[in-house]
C-alpha cells in the first residue's frame, strides 16, 4: 500500500506523511513539527502553521487515548493545497497543555481544504474508541503499521 486516498488520484496520508520516534520538549513544538512536515509534503503554506497554534491556544486538540489532531482555524482554509494527514510518534508523550495530565504520543495533523476534516475525525474516533488499535497506534514501530492502522481513515 502506498497510501490512503483522499480523493481519486490524491494521497490523504502517505509512507512521507509518518515520522515515528520523534522528540518534543512541548505541545508548542510538537504542533509546530507537525505543521513543518505538512509543509514539507506540500499540502498547507507555512502561514498553516501559525494557525495550527492559534487553534491550539484556543482550544486543545487532544482527543485522549494519547492522541492528539492539531489542525487550523476555519480561516486558515484559504492556505490549504490539499487534504492531507501527517503523522508524529512520540514514544516519550508529550505533555499537551499546562499540567494537564494528558500525554500525546501520537498527533494527527489535518489539513483540510472544506469539511473532510469532519469526515477524518468522526473515522479516527471509532479507531481510538478500540483501545487495542489506539495501543497499536501509539506504539507503532513501522511506518506500515500506521498505514494500515489509519488506513479506514482514507475510506469514508
Amino acid at each position: 500500500m502506498n497510501g490512503l486516498r483522499a480523493e481519486p488520484g490524491k494521497e490523504l496520508l502517505s509512507a512521507d506523511g509518518v515520522r515515528l520516534g520523534q522528540k518534543a520538549a512541548n505541545r508548542d513544538e510538537a504542533v509546530q513539527q507537525c505543521g513543518e512536515l505538512l509543509v514539507q509534503l506540500g499540502a498547507v503554506e507555512p502561514a498553516y502553521v501559525d494557525t495550527m497554534h492559534l487553534r491550539e491556544r484556543s482550544i486543545s486538540t487532544f482527543l485522549g487515548e494519547g492522541v492528539a489532531i492539531p489542525h487550523g482555524t476555519d480561516e486558515s482554509r484559504v492556505f490549504v493545497r490539499r487534504t492531507t494527514l501527517a503523522v508524529v510518534q512520540y514514544p516519550d508523550g508529550v505533555e499537551w497543555g499546562d499540567n494537564s495530565g494528558n500525554q500525546a504520543k501520537m498527533c494527527i495533523a489535518i489539513a483540510a481544504r472544506g469539511n473532510e476534516h469532519m469526515q477524518v475525525l468522526s473515522s479516527l474516533a471509532r479507531i481510538l474508541l478500540d483501545p487495542d488499535k489506539a495501543e497499536e497506534l501509539r506504539s507503532a514501530s513501522e511506518v506500515d503499521q500506521v498505514l494500515r492502522l489509519l488506513e479506514p481513515v482514507g475510506e469514508e
